[in-house]
């Protein structure tokens, strides 16, 4: 009996022993298990890393253009070639150095648009078309990629730069757009350059105007909207329009434009119109469009691209040739697009004869363009 209890109490003792050994030996494997798992995690999150940065193409970028449609190699002046060439180029190193020096997207985008916006040969600003009653009537529109901001102008007959009033809208006003003689007052009251209205003339926009009207006449004096007019389908070639990429990542694109020749009613386009003239968000891209308005603006082009993207997958590139060369000419408009995404990739889609286009990468690269080929 003796010697059974004896047993028994070693046996005791010697789980006793052996049981505190084979928990320090599983909490060691399941800290080994914990420590192979962390490490494992830390390989995933740098590999993510390394594939965002290799996906990162250009730390900074921009585009711009002026306008697309019937634009021919055979109807354009080697004077005239150069002229916009260098307007074009001018235009968009300045907007390319404010991103060089660390500047905002929105600087950049803002600046490089007044350069167009003061030259005669765009119809955006100085070179505005002029409207059925003589008059110029200037539309802008502007937007944020980092909070989705935006503000916009339209109608404005005095505002020398539409875009810089686009932009005091959106960051000192509670509205997203302003339009007429209230967007005049607004532009006012925020210390904005006011014109004379007579400072928007130019010879070879009011002869447009006159060439258009007597062509309306000669079609048996229908009461027809301007864009029916395939005189002015093909002569709609001058909105301005700029899209950036800085180095901290925030997308901004912007449009200004002085809409379409004989427009009448109060006409307003797609260029400040948010979602369809222009659009800009961190997550895909900053679209800033060109073309026939109406369609662009039921087609909500510019954000469409960037909803192909975010719910498709689709490439900036893809995303707007389908927009540009399926969506739009389905429902029978015509124009383009610039754009750049989150990782500078850069796009000018168009489906017209031309559009007046540049483009700098971070490595300094300019691209400048006029025509299809």
């Amino acid at each position: 009996m003796l010697t059974l209890r004896l047993i028994i109490n070693l046996y005791a003792m010697k789980n006793l022993i052996y049981f505190p050994l084979l928990m320090l030996l599983f909490l060691n494997c399941k800290n080994d298990q914990k420590s192979s798992a962390s490490d494992q995690q830390t390989k995933v999150n740098a590999e993510s890393v390394d594939d965002s940065t290799a996906h990162k193409i250009n730390e900074f970028a921009i585009v711009i253009h002026g306008g697309a449609g019937t634009i021919l190699r055979k109807n354009m002046s080697p004077e005239d070639e150069s002229a916009y060439n260098a307007k074009l180029e001018e235009a968009i190193r300045v907007g390319y150095d404010i991103l060089k020096n660390g500047g905002s997207s929105l600087d950049a985008v803002e600046k490089t648009i007044n350069v167009l916006e003061n030259s005669p040969l765009f119809n955006a600003g100085k070179g505005a078309v002029f409207t059925n009653a003589g008059v110029n009537e200037l539309d802008a529109s502007i937007m944020d990629g980092k909070n989705l901001d935006a503000g916009a102008s339209a109608g404005t007959k005095t505002v020398k730069n539409p875009i810089n009033l686009a932009r005091a809208v959106m960051e000192k006003s509670p509205h997203v757009m302003l339009s007429g003689e209230g967007a005049e007052q607004f532009a006012k009251e925020q210390g904005l350059e006011i014109v004379d209205p007579s400072y928007f003339y130019t010879e070879g926009r009011f002869k447009a105007l006159e060439r258009v009207k007597a062509s309306q006449e000669n079609e048996s004096a229908r009461d027809k909207s301007a864009f029916y007019d395939p005189t002015i389908k093909d002569s709609k070639f001058g909105t301005v329009g700029c899209v950036a990429l800085d180095k901290d990542g925030n997308l901004a694109a912007g449009t200004s434009t002085g809409g379409m020749t004989n427009k009448r009613w109060g006409r307003i386009g797609d260029a400040p119109i948010i979602g369809a003239g222009t659009y800009a968000n961190n997550a895909t891209c900053a679209v800033s469009s060109t073309g026939w308005g109406e369609y662009f603006i039921r087609a909500m082009v510019a954000h469409d691209i960037s909803a192909l993207m975010a719910y498709k997958g689709l490439s900036l590139k893809e995303a707007a040739k389908v927009v540009i060369q399926k969506k739009v000419p389905d429902l029978g408009g015509d124009g383009g697009i610039i754009a750049v995404d989150k990782d500078g990739h850069m796009v000018m889609e168009f489906n017209t004869e031309g559009m007046y286009r540049a483009s700098m990468d971070a490595s300094g690269n300019l691209t400048i363009g006029i025509y299809k080929d």
